[in-house]
């Protein structure tokens, strides 16, 4: 673990982010990559038939008991929303159509199944996130000074985890507040009128099960172990990870995070190609299991909200070109699997 880790300090580096350097490398060997680029229209099916899950067992659970409708929020309804949302995620990168208008309409359909009005602000702010990784004041995606300072502990690291909606949802706001644009109002009153039907219509317990479903998908869920396991630095200098395990079937295999990053443009269903074609270049630390990644992350004193690697504004005359070799450590560390089950 990185000595900037245990001092509970971000680890900053002055060199630019490894995946345009990765990404020029793979290609100038395996040029046939480009052909994985495109658009995946399964995305839409796959979309349309996790709405419709949320919305046959939203109405079974109209009268249900209230232990029932928890328990159904966490499993059903957090393991559908979470794969919703990844669809979003699919879909910010305009993967399912040609169409820059499609790929937003179906996204705020896709906010049908989660209750959340998240998917237009969600592109804005995630476009940055790959433009500028770990730019300071640019990646939201990072945790700020203030949960670094607040979340120290084991318990206050599960509270931490818990409330990653929360976070997630704040946190751009705050670090990084813009205008909204004319598709998020859209967003917004389309999503709320969604959620007013549903509770005219079935009533609260139908609602409480949407809404509560996404918060608990994105918290303490098996599935929501990617948003930790992707880019904390369980490894000195290594800040993108990816996941091989059985969450990729639910999760529009974002687990090929340094897949996606390295090409954002090839979409879910390709990402797995790209380890296949290339295998030299994804030599590195993964995961398998992501009830492995969110127990470590609560129960290490050497990883938590600072363990992230940051560094200045890529127009700052101190940032240099990550190394254009494969010696650079993101090339050189022998494979290593950071986990011990499969989950």
């Amino acid at each position: 673990m990185a000595t900037k880790a245990k001092a509970r300090e971000f680890t900053w580096l002055e060199t630019d982010e490894p995946h345009a350097t990765r990404r020029k490398l793979i290609l100038q060997k395996h040029p046939e990559i480009r052909e994985l680029f495109g658009e995946e229209p399964r995305t839409l099916w796959l979309t349309i038939g996790l709405v419709a899950i949320q919305l046959y067992t939203l109405y079974q659970v109209r009268e249900a008991p209230w232990p029932l409708v928890l328990v159904l929020s966490y499993i059903v309804a957090g393991t559908a929303s979470h794969s919703l949302n990844l669809a979003v995620h699919e879909l910010s990168h305009n993967l399912g159509f040609e169409s820059l208008v499609l790929n937003k309409l179906v996204s705020i359909f896709a906010n049908l199944g989660t209750g959340f009005p998240s998917a237009i602000t969600f592109q804005r702010y995630h476009m940055e996130h790959h433009q500028f990784q770990g730019v300071d004041g640019m990646d939201v995606d990072i945790p700020s000074l203030l949960e670094v300072r607040v979340f120290t502990n084991t318990l206050l690291k599960l509270f931490w985890v818990l409330g990653q909606p929360l976070f997630y949802a704040l946190r751009p706001m705050i670090v990084r507040p813009k205008d909204p644009i004319a598709w998020e109002i859209v967003n917004w009153i389309v999503v709320i009128c969604w959620d007013f039907t549903i509770f005219y219509f079935f009533g609260l317990k139908s609602l409480i099960y949407l809404v509560l479903g996404t918060i608990l998908g994105a918290g303490l869920h098996p599935c929501a172990g990617h948003f930790i396991a992707e880019h904390y630095e369980f490894e000195e200098n290594q800040e993108t990870y990816s996941y091989y395990g059985f969450c990729n079937r639910l999760n529009f295999n974002v687990g090929y995070h340094n897949e996606h990053h390295d090409f954002p443009k090839v979409p879910w269903s390709r990402l797995p190609e790209i380890r296949k074609i290339a295998p030299e270049f994804y030599q590195m630390p993964h995961y398998t299991s992501y009830v492995w990644v969110i127990y470590k992350y609560i129960t290490d004193p050497n990883i938590g909200p600072f363990a992230r690697i940051k560094r200045k504004d890529k127009k700052s005359k101190q940032s240099k070109k990550a190394p254009e070799s494969p010696k650079s450590p993101q090339f050189s560390k022998p494979t290593k699997v950071l986990d011990i089950s499969c989950t």
